[in-house]
């Protein structure tokens, strides 16, 4: 089960972080819990109407996103999924570590936080 969990939770980052970048919100809503809350590298605070908001008016427009070597916890009903991540502006690349946990909800993984802290 623990490998099946971890290939779903690196399954469900990729098609998260990947609707980001092509503004598929659809995805996006689905993917994320109603509360969810994304701490920036710069410390700012996004709830989740905000951030998908952020993305669909182009505030805060990810042109790439990759994921580097993640590692994951898991638990039975949270997972916690942890990696470098190289996220890409018009104004330049952000290299961050990047913390989102996971919790299964009504039979769903659901994103509910997420943490980036910028590698100087």
């Amino acid at each position: 089960m623990t490998n099946n969990l971890a290939a779903l939770i690196e399954q469900l980052e990729t098609q998260r972080t990947q609707a980001l970048v092509a503004k598929d919100l659809a995805t996006a809503e689905r993917l994320h819990a109603p509360d969810y809350q994304l701490i920036t590298p710069g410390g700012s605070s996004y709830d989740k109407a905000g951030y998908l908001q952020a993305v669909a008016s182009g505030d805060l427009n990810y042109l790439g996103w990759q994921i580097e070597s993640p590692q994951l916890r898991l638990a039975p009903t949270m997972a916690l999924i942890r990696y470098r991540a190289a996220l890409e502006f018009a104004s330049g690349t952000v290299r961050c570590w990047h913390t989102d946990t996971y919790e299964l909800r009504d039979g769903q993984w659901l994103a509910v936080w997420s943490q980036a802290t910028a590698i100087k």
